[in-house]
C-alpha cells in the first residue's frame, strides 16, 4: 500500500505542476511585469542594504566595493560615527527643522486631502468634477525642479510676479527664496499644492465605495449635507484615514506625505537659509556625495530609517488601540 500511495501521491504532485505551469503560461505576460517589478526592488531596494556595514566601519572610497567587507571596525564598537552626529554641532539644526518642517508638513498637508476629496464627492456636475480632479493631481508628476522655476518666477527679487505687484504698490520687495524666515511657509504650501491631488485619489476611491443607500436612508430623515459627511463618510472611510496617517508618519523624519524635504532643501536652500532649510536627509547627500565621509552620512542614514520604523511601529500601534484601524 506503502508504494501505491507513494505512486500516487508522485502523480498528483507531476498534476499540480503541470497545472501550475500551464496557469504560469496562461498568465506569461501578467508574470513578466510581476518578475520585473521585483528584480527592480531586489536591486533598488535590498541590494544596498549590503552597504549599511559600513555605518560601523572605518571605510574610505579608494577601498572600493571589497572594502565594504573588509573595512576595519570603527572606534567604540563600530559606533564611532553614531555618536559623532549626536555630537555634531549641527545635529541640534538638522533635527528641528527636519521634525518641525514635518510637523507642519503633517499638520496642514494631512488634513487638506481629506477635505479636498469631501468636496469633490459634493460636486454634482460630473464634467467639472473630473477637470478639477485631473487638474488638481498633475502637479504631483511635475519634478520639484520645474516648481523651483516656478516659484522663482513669481518670488524672486528682481523681476518676480508678487515682487513687482509690491513694488507697484508702493512697497518694498521681500527676499522670500533667501530670507530664512520664509522658508518654512514657501516648502509648506508648495508641498501642499504639489501633493494635495494625488492624495485625494485615496480618499476618493475610499469616499465610492461606501453604500449609497445609507444617503439615501439619510435624506429620507432629512439629514442635511454636512450631517451626511459627518454621520456617514467620515466613519466609512475612517480606516483609510488612519492608514494614510501611519504612512504619513512614518515618512515624517523623510518629509512627511510628500517626502519632500530633500528636494526642497537641495533647490529652495542656500547659504542664507541654511539655518532653516538643512534637513536629516539633504545633511546625508552632504555628508555623503559632498564631502565624501561615507561611513558618516550611511551612520546618520540608518538612524533616519529605524526613527522611521519607530515611528511606524508606535502609530500603527495606536491606531489599532485607539480605532481597530491599523496595517499589520
Amino acid at each position: 500500500m506503502s508504494v501505491i500511495n507513494k505512486a500516487k501521491e508522485k502523480s498528483n504532485y507531476k498534476a499540480r505542476i503541470k497545472r501550475s505551469l500551464r496557469r504560469f503560461y496562461a498568465q506569461r505576460w501578467l508574470q513578466l511585469f510581476a518578475i520585473l517589478g521585483f528584480v527592480y526592488i531586489l536591486i533598488f531596494n535590498y541590494l544596498p542594504m549590503l552597504g549599511i556595514q559600513i555605518a560601523f566601519k572605518s571605510y574610505k572610497p579608494s577601498m572600493g566595493f571589497k572594502g565594504m567587507f573588509t573595512a576595519p571596525l570603527a572606534r567604540n564598537y563600530g559606533f564611532y560615527h553614531f555618536i559623532s552626529f549626536f555630537k555634531d554641532p549641527n545635529f541640534s539644526i538638522v533635527m528641528r527643522n527636519t521634525v518641525g518642517l514635518s510637523l507642519m508638513k503633517l499638520f496642514f498637508s494631512f488634513p487638506v486631502p481629506i477635505l479636498f476629496a469631501l468636496a469633490l464627492n459634493e460636486m454634482r456636475h460630473i464634467k467639472i468634477k473630473r477637470i478639477v480632479q485631473t487638474v488638481s493631481y498633475l502637479p504631483h508628476f511635475i519634478s520639484w525642479v520645474i516648481v523651483y522655476g516656478i516659484l522663482f518666477s513669481f518670488l524672486n527679487t528682481s523681476n518676480g510676479v508678487i515682487n513687482s505687484l509690491l513694488q507697484s504698490l508702493g512697497k518694498e520687495k521681500m527676499e522670500f527664496l533667501t530670507g530664512k524666515e520664509y522658508y518654512y511657509t514657501i516648502a509648506v504650501i508648495s508641498d501642499i499644492w504639489k501633493e494635495m491631488g494625488w492624495w485625494s485619489i485615496i480618499f476618493l476611491a475610499a469616499i465610492s465605495g461606501i453604500d449609497q443607500t445609507q444617503y439615501e436612508a439619510a435624506k429620507v430623515d432629512g439629514a442635511s449635507r454636512f450631517r451626511c459627511i459627518w454621520s456617514i463618510t467620515l466613519p466609512n472611510i475612517k480606516s483609510t484615514i488612519m492608514i494614510v496617517l501611519i504612512l504619513a508618519i512614518g515618512s515624517l523624519i523623510r518629509g512627511g506625505m510628500g517626502g519632500s524635504n530633500f528636494d526642497q532643501s537641495y533647490l529652495l536652500g542656500n547659504s542664507l537659509n541654511y539655518e532653516r532649510s538643512v534637513t536629516l536627509p539633504y545633511y546625508v547627500y552632504e555628508m555623503g556625495l559632498a564631502q565624501q565621509r561615507f561611513s558618516y552620512a550611511t551612520a546618520i542614514g540608518l538612524f533616519q530609517s529605524v526613527i522611521s520604523l519607530l515611528l511606524v511601529l508606535i502609530s500603527n500601534y495606536v491606531s489599532d488601540k485607539l480605532t481597530g484601524s491599523s496595517l499589520f
